[in-house]
């Protein structure tokens, strides 16, 4: 104990409230990053756990505007270009406001910069920025501004963009690497979701390519097979329409045999050739044909309208260049939709070239079973031929010598009407075996076959070419003398517009539902003068009312003339 003499020990001052003030700072500062790490945790589980891509994408940009406490929060996706964006989320936003903005930005301006330098950029105000360009009209206001890349697999896939931090605060330093660790996890989840997808994708293929195997090999018809092999590839290339054309014997055309989706009547049977056309071309040269918009691209016509509201498209020829080309797949999306990929167009080509292996298959099984039957009547003709006809020759002469030993008249004169009979019966006999040993091929002889001859025949005279139009099973419905008319009446028709008409555009649309066939010629010429000659005409209708049908001439008002000539079929 100091004297007290001595002087007193001053202790330093303690500004303990100054102290405490900042130990508490602190304690709160480890609060806010434990709260902020762990809410880093929370969002990359629930970004990690989503499977589905669009969701995966959805949860990634609601949990960036969550994390930084952002006003407003979006994800651009990168094209396929490298340079734009090809969706854009938002989070912030109401549907109205989205709406009176109007278009999603396409990558320009500061949010292209982030495209064209993937690194984080973080701005006190947008504005200032030498990319920036300022807003379109209703665009709400922004000043701060954070925005971050997202990689998959060293690639970027798009970027985070963060505006207006809530309380007028600034991005900072916490803010960026919390956003790039977030986009870390989002890449990650992002592939996770690719690759379930692709695998998701791939089942749906293989198990499209079994329903077409198993459909053509169990003996379905062809056109169910079509129509299914045109069902899967609009699934699961997610189109808006499929059409399926196959190749017309003897002509330089294909037939689109099935069409399912948006405006598929306008497509069935609608008879095209193989050059400028998608289907024509992939046709020709056994390779996908593209176009990123069907009613802009030269290689659509115009006549009939059938691609209104639809955008991009692909044609995939059914088979390969070695292997023989039996067909084509089209598919075709709405107006504004992401083209056709590579890697899809890929997909649809391997559907297409198994459905080929799978369509000749059924064809050599078919052929197996005809060479069968063929087999077997020849069995049957020479059978007939070399046992029936020559015992009931045999039992001819005999009865014939028989009669005349015989007495009684009326005996006598039974016994040569047996043997009348027998003679009878025998000539039925081989004309049955005549029949069974025919090989004559109807190919030839086809409707279809023959009408785009018609066409392709009056096409010089015309000065263009007639569009055609073919439905139904036209060649296995059609007896030969209802065709024989068919064609006749589709050429004189032809041939009064080419003469008269003085027409640029003509139409020939031929269909049956099995009941009866209905052929129409129609033109936008100068129409039918009621002074004209019209032995053309008579003829045409005289044809109609031996098979019992009937024919109508018509003038539309816009000009021109419509031939419409129907005939029933023979019930079976």
């Amino acid at each position: 104990m100091a004297s007290a003499g001595e002087p007193r020990l001053r202790l330093p001052e303690l500004k303990l409230d100054e102290l405490l003030e900042e130990l508490q700072a602190r304690v709160n500062a480890a609060r806010g990053t434990r709260d902020r790490v762990h809410s880093l945790l929370e969002a990359v589980l629930s970004v990690g756990r989503e499977l589905d891509l669009e969701q995966a994408l959805h949860s990634i940009v609601e949990a960036a505007a969550v994390l930084v406490d952002a006003e407003y929060a979006a994800l651009g996706v990168i094209a396929p270009d490298g340079t734009t964006l090809s969706a854009f989320l938002t989070v912030g936003m109401s549907k109205d406001q989205i709406a009176r903005i109007g278009r999603f930005p396409e990558g320009h301006g500061l949010l292209g910069e982030v495209i064209r330098h993937p690194e984080p950029l973080r701005l006190e105000k947008i504005s200032q920025h030498p990319a920036s360009y300022g807003f379109p009209a209703h665009h709400p206001p922004m000043n701060s501004f954070l925005g971050v890349p997202i990689r998959v697999r060293n690639q970027v896939f798009g970027n985070l963009y963060l505006t207006e931090k809530r309380g007028g605060a600034q991005f900072d330093e916490d803010d960026e690497a919390v956003l790039s660790t977030l986009a870390v996890a989002a890449g990650v989840a992002i592939d996770n979701a690719r690759l379930y997808e692709e695998s998701r994708l791939r089942e749906r293929w293989l198990r499209a390519n079994a329903d077409i195997t198993y459909s053509l090999m169990a003996g379905r018809a062809r056109a169910g097979s079509l129509q299914l092999i045109a069902e899967r590839a609009r699934e699961n290339m997610a189109s808006a329409l499929a059409a399926v054309a196959l190749p017309m014997e003897a002509t330089e055309s294909l037939v689109v045999e099935i069409a399912v989706g948006v405006d598929a009547e306008a497509h069935r049977g609608l008879v095209l050739p193989l050059s400028q056309t998608l289907m024509g071309i992939a046709f020709a040269s056994a390779a996908p044909v593209t176009s990123d918009d069907v009613q802009q691209d030269e290689r659509i016509s115009p006549e009939p309208p059938r691609f209104e509201g639809l955008g991009p498209a692909v044609a995939v020829p059914i088979g390969t260049r070695d292997g023989g080309v039996r067909g084509v797949v089209l598919v075709s999306r709405t107006a504004g939709a992401p083209v056709f990929s590579g890697q899809e167009t890929e997909k649809l080509q391997g559907f297409a070239a198994q459905a080929a292996i799978a369509m000749e298959l059924a064809e050599r099984r078919e052929e197996a079973e005809e060479i069968a039957v063929l087999r077997d009547r020849d069995r049957i003709a020479r059978d007939l031929h070399d046992l029936a006809i020559q015992r009931l020759f045999a039992t001819g002469m005999t009865l014939q010598s028989a009669g005349r030993i015989i007495e009684h008249p009326e005996a006598a004169e039974r016994v040569l009407r047996a043997v009348d009979d027998l003679d009878e019966t025998i000539k039925i006999i081989r004309s049955t075996v005549f029949g069974l040993q025919s090989r004559t091929s109807t190919a030839d002889a086809a409707l279809r076959a023959r009408i785009v001859r018609v066409v392709d025949e009056a096409t010089r005279a015309l000065g263009f070419a007639p569009g055609v139009r073919m439905e139904g099973l036209i060649d296995t419905d059609m007896p030969g003398e209802i065709a024989d008319h068919v064609v006749a009446v589709a050429s004189e028709a032809l041939t009064n517009i080419a003469r008269h008409a003085r027409a640029d555009r003509a139409d020939v649309v031929v269909t049956t539902d099995g009941r009866e066939v209905s052929l129409v010629v129609s033109d936008n010429g100068a129409g039918i003068p009621p002074d004209g000659r019209r032995s053309g005409l008579r003829n045409m209708a005289e044809r109609a009312e031996q098979l019992g049908g009937r024919m109508d001439v018509s003038s539309p008002v816009g000009g021109g003339a419509v031939v419409r000539w129907r005939v029933p079929l023979p019930s079976t």
